[in-house]
């Protein structure tokens, strides 16, 4: 992987962390208020395609030495 390839990486999971801490601090807000439980529901669809993603990026950031 060449460096520029490696912090085009990094970028892109440091966004997406970055949005996925601001759904967390939303599904929290809506939790707290028993708020729509379809937007809730959405939220937290959203962020655990987020969490998936940062995994992926990850990986490829730093491959899993038993592979």
């Amino acid at each position: 992987m060449s460096p520029e390839q490696r912090a085009e990486l990094l970028e892109q999971l440091r966004h997406l962390r970055e949005e996925h801490s601001e759904l967390h601090e939303q599904v929290e807000q809506l939790t707290r208020a028993s708020s729509d439980q379809m937007q809730l529901t959405r939220l937290k669809k959203r962020k655990l395609q987020l969490k998936d993603a940062i995994q992926r990026l990850e990986s490829k950031i730093i491959p899993n030495l038993h592979a």
